[in-house]
């Protein structure tokens, strides 16, 4: 029975989505998802397109360069992701010894397990130099292809953060807020701690007599990513699609926006287990919690990163614009 003062985790929901049907039980929600939103990156694309976003005075994008771009930037996105997941965020070492391992779909009993495990980042810079090589190869407009994807991946990266949380997965630090969810797979606490007994006590829940451990509610951050660097993300860059001062303004918009967003989100974020805090004020070792906003995780700082390098973008490219302007005027 659900408690006015926290949430649990839908019970009808697991990460495959026909746990019992023959090669249909392979599907998960989050592969799922992942082709909702490459799905939806192309009908905003193609809007774009429609638009004219794409063209210059001597060439008009095609429906083919869009499924071109598209297909040629997710494959690079995909590397990028998986190779970022495997060599950054995993600390076990094994995919440094073993790199074949990376994109090899199965585990060490022989059964498919898919490619689990996607980093955001890795995803970023992989997806950026595909689209950068993609326009190179093909002598297309650089910066206003990459302004036009930037403007529809965050709608697209919506459904990616409602797959983790289909999945019951990246959910966030430990609340009493009433909209905070009991996710069944999160770190169990000892019934028998006091702050545990004092912190149920706040929301209303009830610790029977015999447990051993319990499981707090959690703020369901995959929803908040969903919500603010998806949706919000995605108003304000369609918003601004129309009153760009130079190509590329949008990639910077973007770069700048999505770091902000997601540095913030990661105070509510719970940080990987086996990496922890990579700065702790105060020395904290309670992922679950966040006793200071200078504990800082491997997230915030790759998304300093990339708010720097998107500052860095939009001078440079405000240089240029200018300096292009005033040849342009000197020619006339």
């Amino acid at each position: 029975m659900t408690n006015f003062l926290y949430i649990n985790y839908p019970s009808w929901i697991h990460p495959v989505i026909f746990p019992n049907v023959p090669v249909l039980g392979l599907i998960r929600w989050y592969g799922l998802m992942y082709i909702f939103a490459f799905a939806t990156a192309y009908f905003v694309l193609s809007k774009l397109r429609k638009e004219g976003a794409l063209d210059t005075s001597n060439y008009k994008a095609s429906e083919d360069d869009l499924f071109s771009f598209i297909a040629f930037g997710i494959v690079f996105l995909l590397i990028g992701a998986r190779v970022f997941s495997t060599l950054v965020y995993d600390t076990s070492g094994d995919y440094w010894k073993k790199p074949w391992l990376i994109f090899w779909p199965f585990d060490s009993d022989g059964h498919f397990t898919g490619l689990a495990g996607m980093s955001y980042h890795g995803g970023f810079i992989g997806g950026l130099f595909g689209m950068i090589l993609w326009c190179i190869i093909h002598k297309k407009p650089m910066w206003k292809w990459i302004d036009a994807m930037c403007v529809a991946i965050p709608l697209g990266y919506t459904f990616g953060r409602i797959g983790n949380f289909m999945n019951g997965e990246l959910f966030g630090r430990i609340t009493t807020a009433p909209w905070g969810i009991v996710f069944p797979y999160a770190q169990r606490f000892s019934a028998s701690e006091p702050w545990v007994v004092e912190f149920a006590k706040k929301i209303g829940m009830e610790i029977p007599s015999n447990a051993i451990t319990v499981n707090l509610p959690r703020h369901p951050s995959q929803l908040y990513e969903a919500l603010f660097e998806g949706l919000f993300l995605w108003s304000v860059l369609w918003v601004l699609r129309k009153h760009k001062p130079f190509d590329g303004f949008l990639g910077a918009c973007y770069t700048i926006g999505y770091g902000l967003v997601r540095f913030v989100i990661e105070y509510f974020r719970e940080p990987d287990a086996d990496l922890g805090f990579r700065l702790s004020k105060d020395g904290s070792e309670a992922l679950y919690t966040n006793t200071s906003l200078l504990n800082i995780s491997t997230g915030q700082i790759l998304c300093f990163g990339m708010i720097l390098f998107g500052i860095i973008l939009m001078i440079s490219l405000y240089f240029v614009s200018r300096k292009s302007k005033s040849k342009n005027q000197i020619k006339k």
